[in-house]
Parts: structure tokens; sequence; C-alpha cells
């Protein structure tokens, strides 16, 4: 039973080096439209004033978070990340342990997803603010689904409507989201998001359906689209 109101928290790992993008440093610190791809990850978190802190896990030895002036913001926190996005999520969790409650929330976001606007972090917390487990952002799959066996054979093509793909933010209570995290880490278990360790439990996991444009950069190529969706919405914002 909640028993108090529940607090929100972030954690963004950004201890990645981005290995498939394929560059000399770590892809969140690229510039764009004049502000490294973590600042503007950052500035969107801190812009929703019910965050109380956003930890950070990361490369704490990185001579790029100098570039980086939302780092230094009051409600940010560094700490050391982990070897995996998992490990780097269970470091920021421990670091929230004297402040969280065991039904308080916790959002994780991609150091990499940029391009998220402020009105989806609100709506995601809007729909999962009386749910006892938590959610995430979905965006629908457009285009056709193929399974694919050795030699690179089609074995069959899904139904596309039973697929959703998985963005962030996710958001979980603070207990579950850590007792799933550090299950999946005992049995050697790397989740790729937070969704998945938590479905592990036997816990029903809600999605929210977000905007198409809350893209993952990843490869280089992205940073052009991501260029053109950072314009767009400044656009918007100014329309």
């Amino acid at each position: 039973m909640i028993t108090s109101i529940p607090k929100l928290w972030a954690i963004v790992p950004a201890a990645g080096i981005g290995a498939r993008f394929s560059d000399g440093h770590p892809k969140q610190f690229h510039q764009l439209r004049g502000k490294t791809m973590a600042e503007h990850t950052l500035l969107k978190l801190l812009s929703v004033k019910q965050i109380q802190r956003l930890i950070c896990p990361c490369d704490l030895s990185s001579k790029y978070w100098s570039k980086v002036s939302a780092s230094k913001d009051l409600r940010v926190e560094m700490v050391s990340g982990g070897k995996s996005r998992a490990q780097s999520v269970i470091n920021g969790l421990r670091a929230l342990q004297n402040y969280a409650k065991a039904d308080d929330w916790v959002l994780v976001h991609d150091i990499a997803r940029p391009c998220i606007t402020v009105s989806d972090i609100n709506r995601l917390i809007s729909e999962l603010k009386n749910n006892i487990v938590g959610g995430l952002l979905v965006k629908r799959v457009d285009e056709t689904l193929k399974m694919v066996g050795l030699e690179n054979r089609v074995l069959k093509t899904p139904d596309r409507e039973q697929y959703r793909v998985a963005q962030t933010p996710q958001m979980f209570r603070y207990k579950i989201l850590l007792d799933a995290l550090v299950l999946a880490s005992s049995k050697n278990m790397s989740p790729t998001d937070e969704a998945s360790a938590v479905e592990a439990m036997g816990k029903e996991v809600l999605m929210i359906e977000g905007r198409k444009d809350n893209i993952k950069i990843t490869h280089q190529s992205d940073l052009m689209i991501a260029e053109t969706i950072l314009q767009n919405q400044e656009e918007d914002l100014c329309a």
C-alpha cells in the first residue's frame, strides 16, 4: 500500500562509449545544434520540475563532462558507471537509497535520446501515476518484419500489430526496479532495458505510445536526423 505521495527521481546511464558509433570519443559528447548530445538530454529532463534529483552514472574521469554545463546543476549527481547499462542503473539506484522510498518513481532515460520531448515525459508520468509497477514509452512498428534464420533465409513474417519498439524514458517503482535488476545480475542476465528485467520477475509492464521522433542515436548517420528533429521541435515551440 502506498502511504505517502511518491517522489520522482531520474537516472541517466552515460558510461557507454558507443562502440557502434565508430568514433574517437563517446557519442554523448558530439555536438547537436551548438550543444552536446548530453546537454540536450539532461536539459530536457531538468525541465521536468517533479524530478527531485537526477543521477548520472558515467565515467567520472572523462574530460568531456566539462563541456556539459547541465551536469553542474544542483539537482544532478554524477556517480561511477558500471560495465553494462544494467549495472550503471543499479549504481544509480544505490546512489538514491538514502533519498528514495520503496514506492517512489524512478525514471530511466538514455543519454543518447536527446530528441525526447518534455510533453512525452509528462504524459508518461501522468499515465503511470496510479500504476503499482510502471511502464515505458513505445512506438508502433510501421514496416514489415521478417524473422530470419540461417543463411539469411526468411522463416516467417510476424504480425507487426503485435510488436512495439521500446523507447525511454522507462519509469518504475524504486524497489521493484532495484529488485529486478539485482535479480537479473545474480542470474548473469544482461537486460538491454529496464522493462525486460521487470518483466522477467513476472510483473505487468504498461506501454504508453510516444512520439516517433524520440530516436536513439546509435550511428553517425543518426546525427543528421537528430539535428533536423531538434530544429523542428524548436520551431514548433516558437510558433
